[in-house]
C-alpha cells in the first residue's frame, strides 16, 4: 500500500454556514480591493472552518478511533453561540503572516468543548495540544513582505461585521493539499446533545 493511501491528514472543525463564510468572503473581497494585487493564499469559501484539533498525518486505521474521541466529547454538550468580531494577525510583533477573524467566546462554552475534545483525544493515544486554545479563522497566508503590513493594516481598519456562529456539531474531516488548494472531506459528524 502506498503511503498517500496509509495515512491520512486529519483535523476536527466546526463548520460554518452559508450566512457566516459570506460575510467572511465579503470581507476578504474588501481586502483584496483595498490592497489590489497583493500576494496572498486566500481562505475559499469551502475552506472556512473553525478547527478545535489538527492531528496532521495520522494512519488510516486510526481514523475511526480519533472520531469515536469526538464523538464522546460531543456527548452531553448542548448546542450553543459564539461570535467572529476581531480581526488580527499573526505574529502579534513583526512581519505579519497570517490574517485571521477572531472568535469571541465569552460564555467560555467553545473553550470548555474544545478541552473536553483535548481530553478524550489524549485517553484514545493522540498527543495534547501544547499551545493554549485562541479561536480563530484563518482567512490569508500572507506572501509578499512589502504589501504584508499594509494588508495587516487594512485588515485591521476595515470593519468586520460581527456575526453568530451556531456550534451544533463537530466534524472530523480529511484535508488532501494539492498546488490547487486544500481539498477537505467530511469523515465523520458528531451532533452535539
Amino acid at each position: 500500500m502506498s503511503t498517500s493511501t496509509a495515512t491520512w491528514r486529519i483535523f476536527c472543525a466546526i463548520e460554518l454556514p452559508a450566512s457566516v463564510r459570506a460575510v467572511v468572503l465579503r470581507h476578504i473581497a474588501d481586502l483584496k480591493d483595498a490592497v489590489p494585487g497583493a500576494r496572498a493564499s486566500w481562505a475559499r469559501e469551502e475552506t472556512l472552518h473553525l478547527t478545535l484539533k489538527f492531528l496532521g498525518e495520522i494512519p488510516t486505521t486510526s481514523v475511526p478511533s480519533f472520531s469515536s474521541a469526538v464523538a464522546r466529547a460531543a456527548a452531553g454538550v448542548s448546542p450553543f453561540s459564539v461570535h467572529l468580531n476581531e480581526t488580527g494577525a499573526f505574529p502579534k510583533h513583526g512581519q505579519p503572516k497570517v490574517l485571521w477573524i477572531g472568535v469571541d467566546d465569552g460564555s467560555r462554552r467553545l473553550a470548555d468543548l474544545q478541552s473536553r475534545l483535548e481530553a478524550e483525544s489524549e485517553a484514545a493515544g493522540y498527543p495534547k495540544e501544547q499551545r493554549p486554545f485562541h479561536p480563530h479563522l484563518t482567512i490569508a497566508r500572507l506572501r509578499d513582505p512589502r504589501v504584508a503590513r499594509a494588508l495587516a493594516s487594512a485588515h485591521k481598519e476595515i470593519q468586520f461585521e460581527p456575526v453568530m456562529i451556531p456550534v451544533s456539531e463537530l466534524v472530523v474531516i480529511r484535508s488532501e493539499l494539492s498546488s490547487a488548494g486544500s481539498k477537505y472531506t467530511a469523515v465523520s459528524r458528531h451532533a452535539l446533545d
